[in-house]
């Protein structure tokens, strides 16, 4: 076993710094190219083509306008994808990103928003923005974009080169980073003393953003060894076993688990070959704990276990029972016998 690292956010942005260092120079010389013949889609599109095999780990290059439309196809390792060229991407988080770093240039008259990254040899990636991770549209995957700016030789943005990557490509952590001990308190969603008896749950910040917090939970599963899930619906928070360190278990606060960078702080390790869960069911399990959460009723789901070298699955309802069962079972269940039952 690796020696750990330090501290899971540390750790991140480690990882980060290092791929802001690995992209700038292609995506910069990109935008450069760009620019020279900004407006001619079909020189563009040349330009993508000739820089893709630079740009390593990349998934999609492209380009956007001003605001935010595509104004190219997608460069692709099977070519371009046209369906893509006009696509708006304003509202997804990488442009937006981008676009409040432009705004905040221009308003602070040239003078930098921020620190641009640091590239090691005493220069900074000006005008590169590395995203914070975040669900896929299409794959439902962690996934990281990273924005270069084309500038006109006034210094006017003109538009983006946009590069798309999937977390599990990136380069990852080499070593587990190490949790603190120390203490930590979590206040659940149960109802107040004074509420009714029977009351419903209350919406605890897991619930509001169950999605991305089953898909993080979900990569973790299939490509950086965690084996062992336990979800804390009701405290926001889950518990995690990985199979390089399996004699300490690993928490993950709120603000962690609806961050998909953290996938980058965990080394990657292939899915066990002698795990009981097939890798194409852990979806399906994770899926259905999400469901059965957000069922209307008196009685809720609090937390949710999977294991999947044992196959099995555990829950916890608001009514203090407590299930344990193949996840063959599991997947198959009526969800009323959960409710009623």
């Amino acid at each position: 076993m690796a020696t750990p690292s330090e501290s899971l956010h540390g750790t991140v942005a480690q990882q980060r710094n290092l791929l802001t260092r690995t992209l700038y120079k292609p995506l910069r010389a990109l935008s450069d190219r760009c620019a020279q013949v900004w407006g001619d889609r079909a020189t563009m599109e040349a330009a993508l083509q000739t820089a893709f095999p630079s740009v390593p780990y990349c998934k999609f290059l492209y380009v956007l306008d001003a605001q935010g439309r595509q104004i190219t196809a997608n460069m692709s390792r099977d070519g371009l994808l046209e369906e893509h060229f006009g696509r708006d991407r304003s509202d997804r988080p990488y442009v937006r990103e981008a676009m409040i770093e432009r705004d905040a240039l221009t308003n602070s008259r040239g003078q930098h928003y921020q620190q641009w990254g640091d590239l090691g040899d005493g220069t900074q990636a000006t005008d590169f923005v590395l995203s914070a991770a975040y669900i896929s549209l299409r794959a439902l995957r962690p996934s990281l974009t990273a924005i270069q700016f084309v500038r006109a030789a006034s210094g006017e943005v003109l538009g983006f080169v946009g590069a798309d990557f999937a977390l599990r490509e990136l380069p990852q952590a080499q070593a587990l980073y190490e949790d603190p001990r120390r203490p930590r308190r979590v206040d659940a969603d149960y109802p107040r003393a004074d509420a009714p008896s029977g009351a419903a749950r209350l919406p605890s910040k897991m619930d509001a953003q169950i999605d991305t917090v089953i898909r993080v939970m979900e990569e973790l599963i299939l490509v950086h060894g965690v084996y062992h899930v336990m979800l804390h619906f009701s405290s926001s928070q889950a518990v995690v076993w990985v199979v390089d360190d399996p004699f300490r278990y690993r928490l993950l606060a709120i603000n962690e688990l609806t961050n998909p960078d953290i996938c980058l702080a965990y080394p990657k390790c292939p899915y066990p070959t002698n795990a009981l869960v097939p890798a194409e069911r852990v979806r399906d399990i994770l899926d259905n704990m999400r469901t059965l959460r957000s069922m209307e009723g008196r009685f809720y789901l609090r937390t949710g276990t999977v294991n999947v070298f044992n196959g099995m699955v555990s829950l916890s309802f608001s009514s203090d029972s407590s299930h344990y069962l193949p996840y063959e079972e599991f997947l198959k269940m009526d969800y009323s016998f959960w409710i009623d039952g």
